[in-house]
């Protein structure tokens, strides 16, 4: 997935995430729409507790008799969690009386005028356990705070793209977006449907496994469990002898726009490691980076990135050094130019080492999933809130099971993973290629 190291050398707690749902909560800090007694739209606040967000969606869709697209949401969420986020729905209130959905607690409807979109609101709070811990307590609270000691030097962490964003169980979502970049519909039914087959992810294994050797949807259709919507939706097309691209476009577009983003985020998780692995810091300005200014309210867009040069570097390496702009890189698009010096340079060898250019974004068979590209703070900052060292110390002893755990408390700004900032804490994992990761071989911040 691209995150090829640490930023931070403090030894590891070790220890799972997600052991159970409540173990990992999150509440959107959500951008309201305005309330309209006459909108068209329903803004419902919605928990979820160990469902995909896709699967929800599609859920809403049939129950409410919705067309595809009509469920808005204003950021993704984890699967195995307990969430709660705003949704929009074309329907009154009093649609949603009475409706049941398993997993999932619909509660404060209200009209609005103007439904949600990707990016509409500030940001999450996360409640988090990382349990499995066999360390002393005193070792864990050291480590703890060995760890978070470096992050307040460098001023953030490493602000890659966390697992979720490649797929909770099976990280594949990149695989389908590079073979659909590379305009091979038929390559991409088949990472959806079979990669991953020989890791350890029991649930539909052999029937992945089984696929990959009989190629036979009719077959696999008996094969796959039935909880398994969107393979068996492929299935269904490819069974019908329709074609990898039609069967992909039987998928929901919000699925199929978040492979060409995965894939996205890949090169950009691949790039930020570069950067790193070569000693140049993330919250430092080299010629040629772009930086985003941030608006009064502290938030950052991508769309207006500006060039940094020689002759303004001086300014702009002040503006990130007081908080008024982060030092960005790409997500590649048919409309990021060319960047000139070191970061041009890291993100060119990335490119080629993928066999890609720019213009393989503009997807002609599905428009709809061309992306332009745009642009993401290589360091994010530090949370609002951390653990607390006294509540830290306590909870690492071990409970009633004998299992020693330590809790999370913290707010992260919107596209920013809690997984991310925890795997500095945790260090457990390895590298795509199967070697160990490795810690940050320069500063990420001055």
């Amino acid at each position: 997935m691209g995150l090829l190291l640490y930023g931070t050398s403090a030894p590891g707690l070790g220890g799972r995430l997600k052991i159970d749902p409540v173990d990992f909560e999150v509440d959107e800090i959500s951008r309201y729409p305005m309330p309209d007694p006459q909108g068209r739209f329903t803004i419902v606040r919605a928990e979820a507790r160990d469902v995909e967000q896709n699967a929800l969606v599609q859920r809403l869709q049939r129950a409410l008799a919705l067309p595809p697209g009509a469920v808005g949401f204003a950021g993704t969420k984890d699967r195995r969690a307990v969430t709660r986020q705003l949704l929009s729905l074309p329907v009154p209130p009093e649609r949603l009386d009475g409706l049941s959905l398993s997993g999932v607690r619909l509660f404060e409807p209200y009209r609005a005028r103007e439904g949600l979109n990707l990016g509409h609101l500030y940001g999450n709070r996360f409640r988090l356990r990382i349990g499995g811990l066999d360390l002393a307590p005193e070792e864990l609270a050291t480590r703890a705070e060995g760890a978070w000691t470096e992050l307040r030097e460098a001023h953030g962490f490493p602000n890659f793209f966390g697992p979720q964003r490649f797929g909770e169980v099976r990280p594949v979502t990149h695989l389908v977006g590079r073979a659909l970049v590379k305009g091979s519909a038929s390559e991409a039914v088949e990472a959806y449907l079979t990669a991953g087959v020989g890791e350890s992810v029991p649930e539909g294994h052999e029937a992945r496994r089984a696929y990959a050797e009989h190629h036979d949807p009719v077959r696999a259709l008996r094969e796959f469990p039935e909880t398994f919507s969107f393979e068996r939706t492929l299935l269904a097309k490819l069974a019908q002898g329709r074609s990898g691209e039609a069967a992909l476009r039987a998928l929901p577009r919000t699925l199929r726009q978040l492979f060409v983003h995965a894939y996205q985020s890949y090169l950009f998780n691949l790039a930020l490691s570069s950067r790193v692995q070569r000693g140049h810091g993330l919250g430092v300005p080299l010629v040629g980076d772009r930086v985003l200014r941030l608006s009064p309210d502290g938030l950052e867009s991508g769309s207006e990135p500006l060039p940094v040069s020689e002759d303004n570097l001086p300014e702009v390496t002040q503006w990130v050094r007081s908080g008024r702009a982060r030092v960005a890189g790409p997500l590649v698009g048919t409309e990021t130019p060319r960047q000139e010096g070191e970061p041009g340079l890291i993100v060119e060898e990335v490119l080629d080492r993928e066999g890609l250019s720019r213009k393989d974004f503009h997807i002609p068979e599905a428009p709809e999933l061309s992306s332009r590209g745009t642009y993401r703070s290589l360091l994010a900052p530090l949370p609002l809130r951390v653990f607390p060292e006294d509540r830290a110390r306590a909870e690492a002893h071990p409970g009633a099971t004998g299992e020693r755990s330590i809790r999370f408390d913290l707010v992260l700004e919107k596209g920013q993973y809690a997984t991310v900032l925890l795997r500095e804490f945790m260090k457990v994992g390895a590298s795509p290629s199967g070697g160990p990761e490795t810690a940050a071989s320069a500063p990420l911040s001055s």
